[in-house]
């Protein structure tokens, strides 16, 4: 038999407080038309004042884990993929295992790719549970970016959103066929050349502060599309499933234009990619998380399905992976 790690539950949490495009015109030289037709983006949710993003992972962590009817007491792994720390140390996940009464001993860390890094952590977590090492995990992505995006630069602001999302994965025995139910595949890359086309301006050794989002445009879109589909072609190469067979395509949720160009570069019908974006904007690392469990609370995504997710983020990093639901 082969060891999987099966999606059993899943979690999200959303800040109270929306910002819309007609809020932001009012802060910057912008308006929804330009906006939307850019960016797809109507709305983004912003934490509050008192919501850390210890506080915004622990309440996606604690939906996942009741939706896959366990307690925190079940858990053996957390990791918290994130570039918006509540803390430079200890890490954000230690903190959310103490607060939800995970067991002493229980490894908790967070994980830095950016808004790859829920496919980054989706990876540690699978190959942990396929080497015995764990038995049920959940994986969480999530971010307050409004806390590093600076409100007088429309390039950026009208961009990002606050958000978390949360997967709980568990071991199961399977065939190690690609009908089997689980994470049938994963990568995951890394171009440091491409450091400087998205990063924040500052940082705890250079500027002792946490500096502000600056991104180059042009080089990430180009960069984005190609990068978004081999991840997405590698992974399903890797699980050995075509683009017929695909269910779904849950690309990370940037930019209308950037997921629409990933979706007609791998030729699959817009009626199977999921967009979130109009909704949530850029959430960074909670975006595919928040999408899973949007939709499977939905029913739009159900058991039996075949997603691909596919990722890339400052760094440059990139991935992909291939689910059966």
């Amino acid at each position: 038999m082969y060891i999987r790690s099966e999606m059993i539950g899943f979690g999200r949490y959303l800040p109270e407080k929306i910002l819309t495009n007609d809020d932001l015109s009012h802060m910057v030289e912008t308006n929804d038309e330009w906006i939307r037709t850019r960016t797809g983006i109507a709305i983004r949710h912003i934490a509050a004042e008192n919501e850390t993003t210890s506080v915004v992972a622990g309440k996606a962590v604690e939906m996942a884990i009741k939706n896959a009817g366990l307690t925190p007491q079940d858990i053996d792994l957390l990791i918290l993929a994130t570039v918006t720390p509540d803390n430079t140390t200890p890490s954000t996940a230690a903190k959310i295992a103490g607060q939800l009464g995970f067991r002493a001993g229980v490894p908790a860390f967070d994980i830095s790719a950016a808004c790859s890094g829920f496919v980054y952590a989706l990876t540690l977590a699978d190959n942990m549970i396929r080497l015995k090492q764990v038995k049920t995990a959940v994986i969480v992505g999530a971010e307050c970016l409004s806390r590093i995006v600076d409100w007088t630069d429309r390039n950026t602001c009208v961009l990002f959103g606050d958000g978390a999302g949360a997967v709980v994965l568990r071991a199961t025995q399977q065939k190690g066929t690609a009908e089997d139910t689980g994470i049938l595949s994963t990568c995951i890359y890394a171009d440091g050349a491409q450091y400087e086309h998205l990063k924040t301006t500052g940082g705890v050794s250079s500027t002792q502060n946490a500096g502000f989002v600056s991104m180059d445009g042009k080089e990430v879109f180009k960069h984005a599309v190609v990068s978004l589909s081999e991840a997405a072609e590698t992974a399903m190469k890797n699980a050995h499933v075509s683009k017929n067979d695909v269910d779904w395509l849950i690309p990370h949720q940037a930019n209308i234009r950037i997921i629409e160009s990933v979706g007609e570069r791998l030729e699959l019908p817009s009626e199977k990619v999921i967009v979130t974006v109009d909704h949530h904007g850029n959430t960074s690392a909670a975006s595919i998380p928040l999408a899973l469990s949007e939709n499977m609370e939905s029913g739009r995504l159900h058991k039996g399905q075949l997603v691909v997710l596919t990722a890339m983020g400052a760094g440059f990093t990139w991935g992909g992976a291939v689910v059966r639901l």
